[in-house]
């Protein structure tokens, strides 16, 4: 692949997950050199109580290609995504979980197709979860085409690109795991174009999941209600 000339900002929320960073980090790093040479990587340490923030902070080294940004309290994957984005310098914006349950170099197969979207997302392919958890994410799917008339596979499949544009244009309002469905509905309403790609899900090896909690269940299902009334006037 030739390399881009235009700019991508690599964006990680992370909570307590000490165990991945490392690798994630180094990965990326690795895999941006050979697509742009204009890249950046953003680390968002959302209020972790492990070592997580030490371990972003020690790639300081990578001078202007890296930002670590640190939540003192735990606000919610949602706020560590628009902290990210607020941050974002460049004229491409990529998000990525930081569980390494992606491969960073399949990044390829939403570059491909970002010339002619303002949005390309993944749907992971297989996904390599728990049953409860990929019947939870078909049920809260289900929901959102219902609700908000989102026509997406996998809309909480963290790999996805978007033009700068989109966020100039968006006001991102949930904190929690109603973010991309936030984003994603408030961009279709506008007329962003959007196009899906599938991508490989891998197991979770280390660290543990978050999202299944009832906090997080029932955050989620309070700002659905809201985005639902907001979106009414959207435009």
């Amino acid at each position: 692949m030739s390399k881009r000339r235009e700019g991508l900002s690599i964006i990680f929320p992370a909570y307590n997950e000490e165990a991945n960073l490392e690798a994630v980090i180094k990965r990326t790093a690795d895999v941006m050199s050979e697509v742009t040479d204009d890249w950046e990587i953003i680390v968002v340490d959302d209020g972790s109580t492990d070592g997580t923030a030490e371990i972003i902070d020690s790639f300081r080294t990578l001078g202007e290609r890296f930002k670590a940004i640190h939540h003192p309290m735990n606000r919610g994957y949602g706020a560590a995504l628009k902290s990210g984005i607020i941050n974002a310098k460049k004229d491409l914006i990529f998000f990525c979980d930081s569980d390494l349950q992606f491969d960073i170099r399949e990044i390829d197969k939403l570059l491909d197709w970002i010339d002619a979207y303002d949005i390309v997302i993944g749907y992971r392919a297989k996904r390599q979860d728990p049953y409860y958890r990929r019947l939870n994410a078909f049920g809260w799917n289900m929901l959102m085409r219902f609700v908000l008339g989102l026509k997406i596979r996998d809309i909480d499949c963290a790999f996805k690109i978007f033009r700068r544009e989109v966020f100039d244009r968006i006001n991102i309002e949930a904190v929690g795991a109603m973010v991309n469905a936030d984003i994603l509905a408030k961009a279709l309403k506008l007329k962003f174009t959007l196009k899906e790609v599938p991508v490989t899900h891998y197991p979770r090896l280390k660290g543990k999941q978050t999202g299944a909690k009832l906090r997080v269940i029932l955050k989620a299902f309070g700002e659905l209600i809201t985005l639902s009334r907001k979106l009414k006037l959207y435009q």
